[in-house]
Parts: C-alpha cells; structure tokens; sequence
C-alpha cells in the first residue's frame, strides 16, 4: 500500500467548510485521514507546515490537450483539465490517444458542437484534434443554418458521442453567430433530456451586435431556463469586454428564476483563438473598439498590421492562434471590470488554456524544462495562480477557502451529473481522490506574460493526482503520468 503523509500544513476544506492546520493521510490515491499528529509508520512523510493545502484545480476549459500544457497548467496547480468548450470528436479516439500518450494530470473531453455541424454542413471528417479543428473557423459553410435534415444528422451525432462518455456538448455559438437560435435550442433540449451539461462560447452580445438574432448571454438564460438543464457560460470576461456588468446582471436574475447556470472567468484582459474567427472580421473589430493591430499571432509575435493583412491571414492560415486585447490589463478601471467578473457569486476560474507552439509547427514534447521558442498565452501557465494573487493575497475579496470554492469545489460539482466519478474530487474529504496542491501562500503567483508566455507559476510547492506526486519542491516530476481520463456515464 502506497501512503504519503502531509504533515502539518493548513488544510482548506471547501466540500466540508474547513480551514484548519491538520495532517493528510493519502493510502493508495485517496484521503485515508485528516487530523492532528497522525501516526503512520510506513508513509513518506512531508513537511508541509506553514504551507496551504487543498484539493488541485479543475480547469473547466482547458485546450492545451497535450504533456507540454499539462505540466504548465500542473505547475499552476491544475490537477483536471477539462476540454469542454470546444470539445472534441470523436471522443473515443480522444480519450483513446490521451491514455497511449499518458498524461500527468487527469482530462475529458465533451462532444464538439463545432465539429459535428462541419462533418454534416461541411463534409469535414473529425479526428478529435483541437489544432486541426481551428481551421474549420475559415469555412462558412458549417456556419450556416441547418437543413431539417442537416440538424437531425448532426445532433444524432452529439447523442452517439454522449452515448460514448462525453461530459456534455461544446457550443461554439459565438464563432457561427447568424444561426437560427431554434438550433442552439434544440442542442439544449438534446442535453437536458441526456442528463448533460452544455458548455457555451455565447454569440454576440446586443451591444457588439444590435442586428444578433439573439443576444448571446439572454440566449444561454434563456435555454437554461427553457429546459431545466445545465448550462455553463463560458469566458464571461472576454465574451462581455466592457458589458460585463449588464451580462452578469443576466446570468443573475436566471439564477434567481431557477435557472441551473453557471459561469466561468479568467484574469486577463487579452483573449486567445484562430485568426479566423467571425467575431475577428475586419468589419467587425470597431464594435469592441479594437483594431487589428490589438491582433498579434502567438507563433511568431506578429502584430497585424491592417485590415488588409488581417484579411490575407484570415484567408491563407485561419487555424492560426492568436491573441486579441480586448481590455486593457494596465487600465485601473478595466482591471477592475475583471475583478468584479472574478468576485461574481459563484463564478468559477478557468483559464482557457491554449496549447504550446514551437516554430517548427510541433504542438507537444516530453521535455522539461519545455524548449525555447514555444509560445502561448500566459492564461495556459498562470490562470490559477494569478486569479489567487489578485483575490487573496491583493484584493482580499476571498478568503483562502473561497479560493479553493471557485478553483476546485465548484466546478467539480458542474460535472456531478454527467461523472460520478466527480463526486470525490475538489474536496478533501475521507475517500475522496488524493488531487492536492500545496501553496506557499506568501509567495504563489503566476510568472507568464504575453512576452514570455511559458513561464510557469511559483509558489505552487507540491502537485498531486491519485496520490502520485507531479510537481514536487516546485518542479514537474518528468516521469510522473498519474492522470487519468474522466468519462460521463449516462444515467
């Protein structure tokens, strides 16, 4: 029997309501005790005192999908990164890929709304790749209306990828913003009726759009309130820029309504996706107040010049990642639009962490420290610990057991429906996954900037998953690969 002991750390319970200082007994990947002065003859024991410990993070959006992005996002004190706004398809060759290659922390993959409408609109064959579906972003014909038999064809498809173990459906609304909004109905009802979450990137809202067919938050609400399933709002920061406090005020009063909506936020005031993207038209930029040169391409740092160049990436290369400043970080006021999004009651941290590209076109390695030249966005690599920075330690908003809430507690209880398996983690109760991170809490946070975008996290002493250390004395365990893939059942 393998056991590790955590001696006497401060140990931040969210699922119990708990901070106090205590030991953690871990026996074979799981929480054996909790208390003070365990003894334990057989188990590594590790000095833990004036350190917080907590259940790892569960990163709801996260689509790095590769070893590289993982040990960023473990060094950040991910344990769980889930790629549910996009999705994959199909599923199985996901999963089925994520476990040869192994992975060191744990992941799952909901179905790709995304996908599904390109196979069927756009004769396009998935191969479960994020990379590989950005460059759908350039064809318009998936972003088309759906015949009836069109729609019939691509949600069968969704249905058969719950059928094998998808956490829910992936909605990249926002990215075909003309549909009918019938269709973004029907995909809900779909997932209600299965007992599933949708997982929505929203559609314009009306202040970027006036002529949406719907405004993109009241749509989310509205399907929340429609069927009585789970919806969760993805980015809500980079969806609303300057609005967020009107679309709060949204998901607020479907809440009140009864609604089952949850909402996600990350820390930065500059987002990440393909260059082709609807919402990235030249035609398009000046509703947020943006212009192309607020576009700059992760792989070569480029920053778009004009409405001509972005027009000529759109068309030759429009898979192609890159960065878009939608507020300004060094803006007293606009730092605080994304403070008020963070404090929102209830509101979930997830990065949307992006994968790694080196300038040899390879998105992955086994290396550690990564190779020189990889690029990304520094959410993949320091989300976490910079929402934490900026929360405890700065604005006191939270409390050290609030941060666990939102990091861990939370967003595992948005999977409990679809997962069982989700029932033992973000916790640290008896049974439940021995998933921690172990926190000097003087000294955590994130390191990555929009320059040097792979510096991992400080402060992030111990990582973690089943019991198996990943990060220890604050660096990645290269031979270290405990994370396993969490799949829905159907109920």
């Amino acid at each position: 029997m393998r056991r590790v002991l955590l001696r006497g750390g401060r140990v931040v319970d969210p699922g119990g309501g708990t901070d106090r200082v205590a030991d953690v007994l871990i026996e074979d990947g799981r929480i054996a005790a909790v208390g003070l002065e365990l003894r334990v003859d057989d188990a590594q024991e590790i000095d833990v005192a004036g350190m917080i410990v907590g259940p790892g993070f569960v990163d709801l959006h996260s689509h790095v999908n590769s070893i590289a992005g993982q040990r960023l996002q473990a060094r950040d004190g991910v344990t769980t990164a889930l790629e549910l706004e996009a999705g994959l398809l199909p599923v199985e060759l996901a999963y089925t890929k994520a476990m040869q290659e192994g992975r060191p922390i744990n992941f799952g993959f909901s179905a790709s709304w995304g996908m599904a409408r390109a196979e069927v609109l756009s004769g396009r064959s998935a191969n479960a790749d994020f990379a590989e579906g950005l460059s759908i972003l350039g064809d318009p014909a998936w972003q088309a209306d759906s015949t009836p038999a069109q729609l019939t064809a691509w949600l069968g498809r969704l249905e058969s990828e719950i059928g094998d173990g998808a956490l829910g459906i992936g909605i990249l609304q926002g990215y075909a913003p003309r549909t009918d909004p019938a269709e973004y109905l029907a995909v809900n009802e779909l997932a209600a009726r299965a007992g599933v979450p949708t997982f929505t990137h929203v559609r314009e809202i009306t202040e970027a759009d006036p002529t949406t067919p719907m405004d993109g938050t009241e749509e989310a609400a509205h399907a929340a309130m429609e069927f009585g399933g789970q919806v969760h709002h993805c980015h809500v920061n980079s969806t609303s820029r300057r609005h967020i406090d009107r679309t709060l005020g949204v998901i607020e009063r479907a809440r009140a309504g009864g609604a089952a909506m949850t909402v996600e936020t990350y820390p930065y005031g500059a987002g990440s996706t393909g260059i082709g993207a609807a919402f990235l038209a030249p035609e398009r930029l000046g509703v947020w107040g943006i212009a192309p040169s607020n576009i700059v391409i992760v792989a070569t740092g480029e920053r778009i010049r004009d409405a001509e160049h972005l027009r000529h990436m759109r068309k030759t290369d429009p898979g192609a990642a890159c960065i878009v400043e939608f507020i300004d970080d060094a803006d007293p006021t606009d730092r605080a639009l994304l403070e008020r999004a963070l404090a929102f009651p209830d509101g979930i941290v997830a990065s949307d962490a992006m994968q790694v590209n080196w300038p040899d076109g390879s998105v992955d390695t086994r290396e550690w420290p990564l190779p020189a030249g990889g690029t990304t966005h520094p959410r993949t690599a320091g989300t976490f610990a910079r929402s934490i920075r900026m929360m405890v330690r700065e604005q006191r908003a939270w409390s050290w057991l609030e941060a666990f809430r939102r990091c861990s507690f939370l967003p595992a209880r948005v999977m409990d429906q679809t997962t069982p398996a989700f029932a033992r983690k973000g916790h640290l109760g008896l049974g439940a996954d021995a998933d921690i991170v172990v926190i000097d809490p003087d000294r955590i946070t994130d390191q990555a900037t929009y320059f040097d975008s792979t510096r991992p996290s400080i402060g992030i002493e111990h990582v973690l998953v089943a019991g198996e250390f990943v990060v220890r004395d604050e660096d990645i365990v290269t031979d270290a690969y405990p994370g396993r893939g969490l799949r829905g059942q159907l109920r």
